[in-house]
C-alpha cells in the first residue's frame, strides 16, 4: 500500500488524542481529531477514513451511537473502540454493531500497532 492510513481519533481528552495521534503517526497514518461522536460523525460523511479510534464515554453524542451512525453510511469501516468504562455488555453491543476491536484505557502501543495492522490488511484487501 503506497499511501498512508487516514485515521480518525475520536475522544473528548485532548491528552489522549495527542498521545494516540503521536503513536499512530509513528505507524506512519495521517491523522484527524474528534472530540466528540457528533464531530466524528460529520468528519466521517466529509472525509475519506479508513479506521475510526472512538470512545465510548463522550458528550453529546456518545461513542455508541456515534458507531450505529457511521456504521449506517459505511458498513465497511473499521471502528476500534477505546474505553476506560469497559464493561463485557459495553464490548458484547459493540462488537455485535460491526467494531473491528476494543480496547481497554490505559492502551499499550502493542494494541494500537496490531489494530493499525488489521486496519491496512483489510484496506489492501479492499484494494483501495
Amino acid at each position: 500500500m503506497d499511501r498512508k492510513l487516514r485515521v480518525l481519533i475520536t475522544d473528548d481528552s485532548k491528552l489522549l488524542r495527542k498521545k494516540l495521534r503521536q503513536e499512530l503517526e509513528s505507524l506512519d497514518c495521517e491523522v484527524l481529531e474528534a472530540q466528540n461522536g457528533k464531530e466524528a460523525v460529520m468528519l466521517n460523511l466529509e472525509e475519506q477514513i479508513d479506521c475510526v479510534f472512538l470512545d465510548i464515554v463522550m458528550p453529546e453524542v456518545g461513542g455508541i451511537e456515534a458507531l450505529q451512525v457511521i456504521k449506517e453510511v459505511n458498513p465497511d469501516l473499521p471502528v476500534v473502540m477505546l474505553s476506560s468504562a469497559g464493561t463485557p455488555q459495553k464490548l458484547m453491543t459493540t462488537l455485535k454493531m460491526g467494531a473491528m476491536d476494543f480496547i481497554q484505557k490505559p492502551y499499550t502501543s502493542e494494541q494500537i500497532r496490531k489494530a493499525v495492522e488489521t486496519v491496512r490488511r483489510k484496506v489492501a484487501a479492499n484494494g483501495q
